[in-house]
């Protein structure tokens, strides 16, 4: 469902969270899996499945090029027997994804047509090495400014491919491309993030001869025909990282159910670093806090660094950390737009165009705001704010929790797009939250191959 005109979060801050919240599937593992079943005309099965707006995003997407679709509780039985349609358009809402159904299309039917690319609103995110990773796979890629056409008239071939920066997207684009080429694709310094590894999973179930070498090498074997898959989706790592700050940050203390210690490896240390604790057991992570926070320089980075996901709910942590703390953003040039918003609530940021930081930065001499300087302990205050994003949306959200006194969050549809149920479950940890509809409900239908049974208010 999308979020009517003028619907909104109102938050009574202040309060202690404690208790258990389950993590969902991961979305960014989600969307990516359903662009692969694509590649195939037998019958795909996800469990896990993240009902949620971006996913919803995709169901459509997928729906409109011949797809039949039932959905269940958190289950996708999906079945594309024949591409019916090659050119994505009108979507009810736009997302980074229709890129991916490139490689799909032209495996499948040799040609395709997707928009330019909508999405969150952190940075222009080009897709320059999508296209030229598919034009060196022997596809022929143009571009009018609205849409990319794409044809591969005598088939996809495998070649040689370096990106030129580990971009999970391009990573995806390529490997789902040349899962069906002819021949052998080598891809040279890809992205290793675990949705990329579940991605892979699913495309070995598939039939798929895929080989993870060293130093972010991955070798695809093209083979002729893929197979149906059932596959369970991984945890989302971002949102135990966001109920991970939220128990921290409000002196609580969460257990994070499906939350996995191998994918937050580089989070655990820095919370452990400025005061934060955890336990790990068999079936997820405990967090609180020991003692009074304090500061840190973080710079984010490729999958194993720290994710670029995460900074925003633990910037918030910083505002509450005594001293100094650095956030150094590396992979987007703008996602420090929630900034504002957390300094009218009170806090002390100062974002600046230099790189405060070690890590190589490809924004080193670009007049690009990617580094924060947060000054704390500062005491947050409720007040009206907006959502520019996901991720700066459950910043907000974490925000107004550790605020005094209430807040109203608008623009919550970006945070829908991301997070299932956020207000009914955080409600079940002790939170004060309320959504409010100022605008009667709709029900926009997801396409007509689509069966839609208990996806409930989350689409």
């Amino acid at each position: 469902m999308q979020n009517p005109a003028g619907e909104k979060f109102i938050v009574q801050g202040g309060k202690s969270l404690e208790g258990k919240i389950r993590l969902s599937g991961a979305k960014n593992a989600a969307t990516k899996i359903l662009i692969a079943s694509l590649l195939t005309d037998k019958e795909c099965v996800l469990e896990n499945f993240p009902e949620i707006g971006d996913t919803k995003i995709v169901l459509e997407l997928c729906g409109m090029l011949g797809s039949a679709i039932e959905t269940g509780d958190h289950t996708v039985k999906i079945r594309t027997r024949e591409i019916t349609n090659t050119k994505i358009s009108g979507l009810s809402r736009r997302n980074r994804i229709p890129i991916l159904a490139l490689g799909p299309l032209l495996s499948r039917v040799g040609t395709g047509e997707v928009p330019v690319v909508g999405g969150d609103k952190i940075g222009p995110r080009p897709v320059d090495m999508h296209i030229e990773g598919l034009k060196t796979l022997s596809a022929e890629v143009e571009t009018d400014g609205n849409s990319y056409k794409a044809g591969a008239p005598h088939g996809l071939k495998g070649a040689e491919i370096t990106l030129k920066y580990p971009s999970v997207g391009a990573t995806e684009q390529i490997v789902m491309a040349a899962v069906l080429a002819r021949g052998k694709t080598i891809l040279r310094n890809a992205a290793v993030e675990p949705e990329i590894m579940d991605l892979i999973k699913v495309l070995q179930k598939m039939g798929a001869i895929i080989e993870l070498g060293t130093n972010r090498v991955v070798s695809v074997y093209g083979v002729k025909k893929l197979r149906g898959f059932r596959h369970k989706i991984l945890s989302d790592r971002n949102e135990a990282v966001s109920f991970a700050c939220l128990a921290v940050a409000t002196s609580g203390k969460i257990f994070v159910e499906g939350a996995l210690q191998e994918h937050l490896i580089t989070f655990l240390n820095n919370l452990r670093r400025i005061g934060g604790e955890y336990d790990v057991a068999e079936n997820g992570i405990s967090f609180w806090r020991t003692r009074n926070l304090n500061g840190i320089k973080i710079e984010t980075d490729t999958h194993p660094g720290f994710m670029t996901d995460w900074q925003q709910p633990f910037t918030v942590l910083l505002t509450q950390a005594d001293g100094s703390s650095v956030v150094h953003e590396t992979v987007y040039e703008d996602r420090f737009e929630y900034a504002k918003d957390l300094n009218l609530m009170g806090a002390d940021i100062t974002v600046v165009n230099e790189c405060l930081g070690d890590l190589p930065c490809r924004f080193k001499d670009s007049p690009c705001p990617h580094s924060a300087i947060i000054k704390g302990p500062t005491k947050l205050r409720g007040r009206e704010i907006m959502v520019p994003d996901i991720r700066a949306g459950i910043a907000h959200l974490l925000a107004a929790m550790v605020a005094e006194g209430e807040s109203t969050i608008k623009g919550i549809d970006e945070i829908d797009r991301g997070y299932e149920r956020i207000d009914e479950r955080l409600r079940s940890l002790g939170a004060d939250i309320e959504r409010k509809f100022s605008a009667p409900d709709s029900k926009p239908s997801i396409n007509a191959n689509v069966q839609n049974h208990e996806f409930r208010n989350t689409f």
